[in-house]
């Protein structure tokens, strides 16, 4: 038996289909003898748009200050043991397996959804090794999430709210920001992001209800990106210069100044501004804005050309895309792109439309919930864009940089894309 047997036997447990509830979860985590109530102090991150960026952020700065911290992510670009990381390490596949197979046991074939039981031994996982903090990501909403059982977090926080999953969390960004208020807690701190109004408005009142001091973007917390890097201004750094995010793009000033804000309301942790700058240089994220310089994908195209690639597959991510296309002005930019059918393609591409020269359309490999190369094409093209239906990766990249000029092509459109790019340019994710 191996981890990739155990999770597609697991793939296979019923409900199939996402069903938002926190019923089952809560009956396998007693069987299990309630790991979530032995975790060490927990960072809790919601919302539509930077959250795994956020955590990354914070693991990185948390860690250059001497800190043990686990964090728990989605989804994994290659392999499911990056969703689990143990004080600076992916979990083993031994320690996984057993953990499946434990978890699987105690649920004795009740009803339970993929993510409730990978999410039950993530946290039997955490709360076995010992640890400082625990970065904890939703996987869809907050309300309803399997994370959602964390009673006292000692951080809640949001992360920028625009459409997204609208066919569980709501066709409003209202409604999804009242399902991403569901992580708050009576009495435990809130960071918000900067929000649209209409989901300001829900989370402020949510808070209110329960008494959770809010830290918000533009109020309690400001950033600003200057000729020095990045300048935070809260209640425990009231002026703090540090350098740029070592994560590409303008909007990564605004994850990097959420989780910032979050170490400023973690009164019981020791951060100097060295240890701050450090875990900013340092911080890793594969797929958000990542160059690829090296590999087989890499080598399709000509001397000159760049070869960048973005799991962003939202409005509001094709929205931070469009923010740093703006900015590469300096030569054609070419698409390549791939998402799933359950996200809106037309949203996602319009405000890149305009900035690009191309797109070369791909179906993710592997995926049947995919949209067909002939889809995203015809998306493309319905926006303005010339764009050319291909039959894989390779040959996607390759066609992009067919253009007389050097130019840079961007691989974007799903994170399961972006995994598929990364095994195929044979480029691991961090460790």
């Amino acid at each position: 038996m191996t981890v990739d047997a155990v999770l597609n036997r697991l793939l296979g447990l019923h409900p199939k289909l996402i069903d938002l509830s926190l019923d089952r979860v809560r009956r396998l985590l007693a069987a299990l003898g309630e790991p979530q109530e032995r975790l060490p102090p927990v960072i809790h991150v919601a919302g539509t748009n930077g959250k795994g960026s956020t955590i990354a952020f914070l693991r990185a700065m948390l860690e250059a200050g001497g800190y043990r911290v686990h964090a728990f992510t989605k989804p994994h670009l290659r392999r499911f043991n990056e969703r689990i990381r143990l004080t600076g390490a992916l979990i083993g596949d031994d320690e996984l397996e057993a953990l499946l197979q434990e978890c699987e046991r105690a649920n004795a074939g009740a009803p339970i959804t993929y993510f409730e039981i990978t999410t039950a031994a993530a946290f039997l996982a955490f709360a076995r090794h010992p640890a400082d903090l625990l970065l904890l990501e939703t996987g869809l909403g907050g309300r309803f999430d399997a994370t959602n059982v964390i009673a006292r977090p000692a951080v809640t926080a949001i992360t920028p709210i625009s459409l997204d999953h609208q066919h569980f969390l709501g066709d409003t960004v209202a409604a999804i920001a009242g399902e991403k208020a569901g992580i708050l807690k009576t009495a435990r701190p809130a960071v918000l992001a900067p929000q649209p109004p209409e989901a300001q408005a829900v989370l402020e009142a949510r808070a209110g209800s329960l008494g959770a001091p809010l830290f918000r973007a533009g109020s309690e917390w400001r950033i600003a990106a200057t000729d020095r890097g990045l300048h935070y201004e809260g209640e425990r750094w009231p002026s703090l210069y540090l350098p740029p995010p070592g994560l590409a793009g303008p909007h990564q000033y605004v994850n990097a100044g959420t989780a910032l804000a979050c170490l400023d309301r973690l009164e019981a942790f020791a951060l100097d501004p060295a240890a701050l700058a450090a875990g900013l240089r340092k911080v890793e994220w594969p797929a958000r804005l990542q160059r690829l310089t090296q590999g087989r994908l890499a080598q399709c195209l000509p001397r000159g050309w760049e070869l960048w690639l973005d799991g962003a597959h939202n409005a509001g991510g094709g929205a931070a895309l469009a923010e740093m296309a703006a900015q590469w002005r300096d030569r054609p930019l070419h698409l390549v792109f791939g998402m799933l059918a359950s996200h809106d393609a037309k949203a996602f591409l319009a405000p890149l439309a305009p900035l690009a020269a191309s797109l070369s359309a791909v179906a993710i490999p592997g995926e049947p919930n995919a949209l067909s190369a002939e889809e995203t094409a015809a998306v493309a093209r319905a926006l303005g864009l010339p764009a050319t239906a291909c039959q894989d990766i390779a040959q996607a990249i390759e066609r992009a940089g067919a253009g007389a000029a050097p130019g840079r092509v961007l691989i974007c459109g799903s994170l399961y894309l972006a995994g598929r790019v990364l095994a195929a340019n044979d480029t691991a994710p961090a460790a």
